[in-house]
């Protein structure tokens, strides 16, 4: 039987990647999506200043999420959400891994975006379907539905570097983006075991500056709201 977002706990280290696009003096911040709270606890280790909320359709994910957030609601993203959130304002909202589960995840993003402050932003994160390891499994034949990573199989909606902006941004027109990348690595192999790991890092920054759709496995987008 197929797992839904509301009954999967997703807990791991954090993403660092997201948690560094997010403007240091943003005071109030919105993890929409936020799993067992892991992004939170790496920015609160940040920034403690920082009041962290989060929003996740997943009970057992807000019990666990709590210890590092100011607040959580629990609700289904793509219905109605709790008036208060609704009327909330943050200087910062967070989709990490979180718009690749819903049907319409332009909607969604344009809907949350009205919650932001005058100048405050988006950060985004969403896997790439066409960095290097998953083409090897498509020339392979292979299209396997996971419980983790890139086919995960509560995503409904897939994203690669050159359609992720048009794709979720196009109806928020109140959002300007400032930031796209990657974070991804070489297929480097046995040459990682031998190599020190600031020249295996460089390698893997320049490999995703020059072929970002080939190498990133998740795409960065950071968009801010006009003042």
């Amino acid at each position: 039987m197929q797992t839904s977002v509301a009954e999967k706990v997703y807990s791991n280290e954090g993403n660092a990647p997201v948690v560094d696009l997010v403007d240091r003096n943003a005071v109030t911040v919105l993890d929409v999506g936020c799993g067992a709270g892991d992004n939170a606890a790496l920015l609160r280790r940040r920034d403690p200043g920082k009041k962290i909320f989060g929003v996740t359709g997943s009970p057992a994910e807000s019990q666990l999420a709590a210890r590092h957030l100011d607040g959580c609601w629990v609700a289904d993203l793509e219905l109605d959400l709790p008036e208060d959130l609704e009327n909330s304002r943050f200087d910062c909202i967070v989709f990490s891994h979180v718009l690749e589960h819903v049907r319409d995840p332009a909607a969604l993003l344009s809907r949350f975006a009205g919650m932001l402050s005058p100048g405050g932003s988006c950060v985004i994160a969403v896997p790439n379907v066409l960095n290097w390891r998953e083409r090897m499994h498509f020339l392979r034949g292979r299209f396997e539905y996971q419980e983790t990573g890139v086919l995960d199989a509560t995503h409904l909606r897939f994203f690669t570097y050159r359609t992720a902006v048009p794709l979720l941004l196009g109806r928020a027109a109140e959002l300007r983006v400032e930031h796209v990348g990657v974070t991804g690595h070489l297929p480097l192999s046995r040459l990682r075991r031998i190599l020190p790991s600031r020249v295996c890092d460089r390698l893997d920054a320049i490999g995703c500056a020059r072929w970002p759709n080939l190498i990133g496995w998740q795409i960065l987008i950071k968009a801010r709201r006009d003042l």
